[in-house]
């Protein structure tokens, strides 16, 4: 690939993060099926949008029906999924968006490469960290029944290890207060480092489009 090269457009990152008022970042939701991870991201979303930032969020079932269509539940598959939504998803940040993902990405290897791919602090790793007694007992999806049952092998918590992040950003578990509150805690996170306004800026959106 050495005939190709980064083609660096007159409208940068800054430029576009600036007309949309907003510093971008890569949210990066990890846990165990049924932790909660896409409920935590939507509302985050909705949140955000309501607030009037730019935002896109991508789920792991939704890019299996487009861009990793192609692609099975193999280690093998499982990370070539990772690696192509990190790279959409840096292409949305340089696009200047907020962006949220949710994926189990089961591994320290994964989201560590993922990380590795964005400028310090422009990757946010969300753990959340809702035990697994908990998750099997929503089993919105019937998938732990039929992981204990044989029917799906090597499922992430029951076949397969789930590696905890070490220093994620944010910890989060699903099952201890309200979604309120969690959603809060997110805003109060991405204020604090300077990706959305202050606090009152962004409670005063929010009051004015209730």
């Amino acid at each position: 690939m050495t005939d190709i090269v980064w083609h660096q457009h007159a409208i940068d990152q800054a430029a576009r993060a600036g007309q949309k008022g907003q510093n971008p970042v890569l949210l990066w939701f990890t846990g165990l099926s049924g932790a909660g991870k896409s409920t935590l991201a939507g509302a985050l979303e909705h949140a955000l949008f309501a607030a009037g930032f730019h935002t896109y969020l991508l789920d792991g079932d939704n890019v299996r029906h487009g861009l990793c269509q192609d692609l099975g539940f193999s280690a093998e598959d499982r990370d070539e999924n990772l690696r192509r939504v990190g790279e959409v998803a840096k292409l949305m940040v340089d696009a200047g968006l907020v962006v949220l993902s949710a994926f189990i990405s089961p591994t320290r290897e994964e989201r560590d490469g993922i990380r590795a791919k964005f400028p310090q602090g422009q990757f946010i790793e969300v753990h959340v960290s809702t035990p697994i007694q908990v998750c099997e007992a929503r089993d919105p999806k019937g998938l732990y029944l039929k992981a204990r049952s044989g029917e799906i092998k090597d499922f992430t918590g029951i076949s397969a290890p789930y590696e905890a992040p070490l220093a994620a950003e944010l910890t989060i578990d699903t099952s201890k207060g309200d979604l309120a509150t969690q959603v809060q805690a997110l805003l109060d996170y991405l204020t604090a480092i300077q990706v959305i306004g202050t606090k009152t800026e962004t409670a005063d959106k929010l009051t004015a489009l209730a």
